[in-house]
């Protein structure tokens, strides 16, 4: 198995900057490897608060509470819910091998499971995503406003006492944990999870090798919330995504985050002198910026000719000032 196998390909939709979410990366490998059997990361928002795998069954926590009540509630608490996750998987890897005959390889089960907690202090969905090597299989939505239970793509078919004992245990053990660890940890990490920080928004070009015309790109850095809007346009228009490459989300070093999307435009597009330009929204804030290739040559050339005009006429007037100098003495 390579690491890459590992990358998380569930869909995942974007939450409102005014939602705080509390979501688990879960992970369960059936097979020889050398990870961990079980390994869970906890998610704040896009903070990192917690990991817990098989090796040690201790949860390791960004806090420096030396309380060892607090420690003791936090085993407690990630006992009761990958105790339970890491049961689940293995009985699912069991009846994969023995009833649908899955001997061969490694298998790698995945599950993003988590909730919400509105701007009102509300709490939101608990949402749960379950995948098999990398395909989709399941997914449940759990309201707690209005007592509804939702699922998709369930892979096997959920009796009535499997449906009753599923709400019971999110309504009244998984909803409320949940809701405490992400009330206590965005109290702890507001200063990480509530700063916004405002972009900074570039236009490059670089000229591709063999008279493959040029490559534009706009790259928005140093951001904080994740969620941000970045648009190429062509003449006013949007630019159709199959054109555009990048466009994923990548952390910086510092804590914030970095997107660019790139636009190759060949020779002949040059020549038609089209205008590019990038347009960003991230939160509250907006910032636009226009370039026009098409006029941008022109202006070089423009410039570069001026350029050798006044180094031509201050040559020769150089020159000029020589020869009289030299005649003077």
């Amino acid at each position: 198995i390579n690491k890459m196998s590992l990358m998380y390909t569930l869909y995942i939709p974007c939450v409102s900057t005014d939602v705080h979410s509390l979501m688990a990366f879960v992970t369960y490998i059936a097979g020889q490897t050398p990870f961990p059997e079980f390994s869970a990361v906890l998610m704040l928002d896009d903070v990192q608060i917690g990991y817990y795998d098989s090796v040690t069954w201790k949860p390791v926590y960004r806090t420096n509470s030396t309380d060892l009540q607090f420690h003791e509630e936090e085993q407690k608490d990630a006992d009761i819910v990958f105790r339970v996750m890491y049961n689940i998987f293995k009985e699912r890897a069991f009846y994969l091998k023995e009833q649908q005959n899955h001997t061969d390889g490694v298998q790698v089960h995945q599950r993003i499971a988590g909730c919400e907690l509105l701007n009102d202090d509300k709490p939101g969905l608990l949402q749960r995503w379950d995948a098999l090597d990398g395909q989709n299989i399941e997914e449940l939505i759990f309201d707690i406003e209005n007592n509804k239970t939702q699922t998709k793509m369930t892979w096997r078919p959920w009796d009535q006492h499997k449906w009753i004992r599923v709400k019971y245990m999110y309504e009244n053990v998984y909803h409320p944990l949940c809701m405490k660890v992400l009330r206590r940890y965005l109290y702890m990490e507001k200063n990480n999870v509530l700063r916004k920080v405002k972009p900074r928004v570039r236009f490059m070009n670089k000229t591709l090798s063999d008279s493959q015309g040029l490559q534009i790109s706009c790259l928005a850095t140093g951001f904080y919330p994740r969620h941000i809007n970045l648009t190429m346009f062509r003449d006013g228009q949007p630019v159709d995504d199959d054109q555009i490459t990048g466009g994923e989300i990548l952390p910086n070093g510092d804590g914030t985050c970095q997107m660019r999307k790139s636009l190759v435009i060949s020779e002949e597009e040059l020549c038609e002198e089209h205008k590019y330009n990038c347009t960003m929204k991230h939160l509250n804030l907006e910032n636009k910026l226009d370039i026009t290739y098409g006029s941008f040559s022109h202006s070089v050339v423009f410039s570069v000719l001026v350029f050798m005009c006044v180094a031509v006429l201050i040559i020769t007037a150089v020159i000029i000032w020589r020869k009289r100098r030299a005649a003077g003495k």
